[in-house]
């Protein structure tokens, strides 16, 4: 059987990604080995040769594996749209993302503490429609903390 067959990308191939805020570019066509997204739908890995896709994100980490072999980037996003485009190309749009170093426990769970208490209140309904979404990205923040 000749010719060329779809497998695991090899480790020459590589992936140009951009990662994307509104207010800054954190990575622009870089050349990368693997994305691990929290999309929608589950946890992912994007390696070169991807079918190309649109994935909506939920609040989780955006773990880049470059191919400099150095650590692994994690960046927590709290959501956007990550797109798989033919040609190896992989572009993140977020809304907001943070490097997960930067970020304090102490803070999440005083935040999400916070956010749960006006849940239990007798706050409006906007109130806690707000706290219902701060809960659910604190909670993700803090389960990626201790991984």
């Amino acid at each position: 059987m000749s010719g060329a067959r779809r497998g695991y990308a090899a480790a020459a191939e590589k992936l140009k990604l951009s990662l994307v805020l509104p207010h800054q570019a954190l990575f622009t066509s870089a050349d990368v080995v693997q994305v691990n997204i929290s999309a929608a739908t589950g946890d992912m890995g994007i390696l070169a040769e991807h079918v190309p896709s649109i994935e909506p994100l939920r609040p989780g980490v955006v773990e880049v594996i470059e191919a400099t072999g150095e650590a692994p980037k994690k960046f927590f996003v709290s959501g956007g749209f990550a797109t798989v485009h033919p040609n190896n190309l992989l572009t993140i749009n977020a809304v907001e993302a943070a490097p997960l170093e930067d970020i304090a426990p102490e803070a999440v769970r005083a935040n999400l503490a916070e956010a749960e208490k006006v849940l239990a209140g007798n706050g409006s309904e906007a109130d806690k429609m707000e706290a219902e979404i701060e809960s659910e990205v604190y909670t993700a923040i803090q389960f990626a903390l201790q991984k």
